[in-house]
Order: C-alpha cells, then structure tokens, then sequence
C-alpha cells in the first residue's frame, strides 16, 4: 500500500514537472520570436530588392548598430542605411531609417549628387 501512494506521488509530479516544463518553453519561444531583431544585412536585401525593381544599383550600406528611434508614441530599434544609383544621368542618394523588428521603411529621404 506504501508503494502505490509512492508511485501516486511520482506520477502526479511528473505530469506537473512536464506540463511546467512544456509550458515555460512555449513561453520562451514567443517571447524571444516577440524581441528578435532582423539583421541588418537582411534589412539591406530587403530594401535593395525593392530598389532594383525601379533599376539597378550603384552603392548601398548600412550601420550595423541599432539606434534607438521613437515616431510620437512608438518606440522602436532601426537601422540607418542608404543606396546610390543613376538617375538621369546624375548621381542620387537615398538615405533610409529601417525598423529592426520587421525592415520596414520608417523614413527615407533623396539627395542628389551635389547635395549629399
């Protein structure tokens, strides 16, 4: 009779230890699929094969640093980054501020080559 109530015991336990365990695992993985950034490679990709639909490239960079940004009550992370290419026979500029989280374009903005 010791040993069912012992055996009672363990089982009940083990349900509790892996449903715990499966529990803080789910919530693990959507709270770190929730905050994970892109890189900023990727976000470059991205907005590079946005550009070349319109024509091809001449240059393009990023800064690999985040930077903390903020649009009237959102705060977010975003990368800083711009591309070059011939535009009626002129150099221009596109300077662009992308969002970590997703690669979206935050804000971008055109400089031709005088003004860069």
């Amino acid at each position: 009779m010791y040993e069912e109530s012992e055996q009672a015991y363990f089982k009940g336990g083990l349900a509790v230890g892996l449903g715990l365990g499966l529990l803080s695992g789910v919530a693990t993985a959507l709270w770190y699929n929730r905050n994970k950034t892109m890189s900023a490679d990727e976000v470059l990709a991205t907005i590079k094969e946005a550009f070349l639909d319109e024509g091809s490239i001449e240059g393009s960079w990023i800064s690999f640093e985040k930077e903390p940004t903020r649009k009237f009550a959102i705060h977010s992370k975003a990368y800083r980054g711009g591309i070059s290419r011939i535009e009626d026979g002129e150099v221009v500029y596109y300077e662009f501020l992308a969002d970590a989280y997703t690669g979206t374009v935050l804000d971008i903005s055109r400089k031709k080559g005088t003004d860069a």
